[in-house]
């Protein structure tokens, strides 16, 4: 008898415990069932379309500062333009810029620059006359000084106390010793004229209100002397 028939295993028969090769089990296995079960992938970071906020903030904010500063230079040269036009408008290059406690005699009446106090004087309307060297520190940060003689028609002073009213960066007062009616100062620039109606009063604060004369573009015409 051979050794085959002997053992009662069948011939070729696969070992106990191992399936056959090239069979399957008829079941997925656990490594299957969790391949099956995994979500798609996700896109590469670099592949999906996201807000770029940040870019967008920068060249808003780019944006903004150009504006400004086309509106600014646009400014500097409309003034720039309206300036010479004025009839009996008065230049004077004014250089000295130096703070002072002391009065300062001036070659100007009413002056339109030169050194002056270290406290400006804030822009608005008084009815007292205001201390010369306070009111040149206003001119130098951009302001204009409207001043006239203490026996201007109160119509007048009206007319004057509402364009200084209406309009940012300007000043008012009664000027003793003036020599005409009425006379608008901005730093190295001035303008005397008879009436508050006389059409280059206007022209004079479009011209040189924070002008391109004005030597602290963008310093404050208020928080500095609020008195006479």
């Amino acid at each position: 008898m051979s050794k085959n028939a002997r053992s009662g295993a069948p011939k070729n028969s696969p070992r106990q415990g191992k399936p056959a090769a090239g069979k399957t089990t008829g079941s997925k296995t656990g490594a299957d069932k969790s391949a099956s079960q995994k979500p798609p992938a996700r896109k590469n970071a670099l592949t999906e379309r996201q807000t770029p906020w940040g870019t967008i903030t920068f060249f808003t904010v780019i944006g903004l500062v150009a504006a400004v500063a086309i509106g600014f230079a646009f400014m500097q040269t409309r003034s720039s333009a309206d300036g010479p036009k004025i009839a009996g408008l008065v230049t004077k290059d004014e250089t000295n810029r130096d703070h002072v406690t002391t009065p300062v005699k001036y070659d100007t009446n009413p002056p339109i620059g030169g050194a002056h106090d270290p406290l400006w004087q804030n822009c608005g309307v008084y009815t007292s006359a205001l201390r010369n060297e306070n009111a040149v520190h206003a001119l130098e940060h951009g302001a204009v000084w409207i001043t006239y003689r203490p026996d201007l028609p109160t119509d007048q002073v009206v007319k004057l106390s509402a364009k200084v009213g209406a309009t940012a960066y300007t000043l008012l007062s009664p000027y003793p010793g003036l020599d005409s009616p009425i006379a608008l100062s901005a730093w190295g620039k001035q303008l005397k004229v008879q009436s508050a109606g006389d059409p280059r009063v206007d022209e004079f604060l479009r011209a040189f209100v924070r002008g391109p004369q004005t030597p602290e573009p963008g310093a404050a015409c208020t928080g500095g002397k609020a008195t006479p």
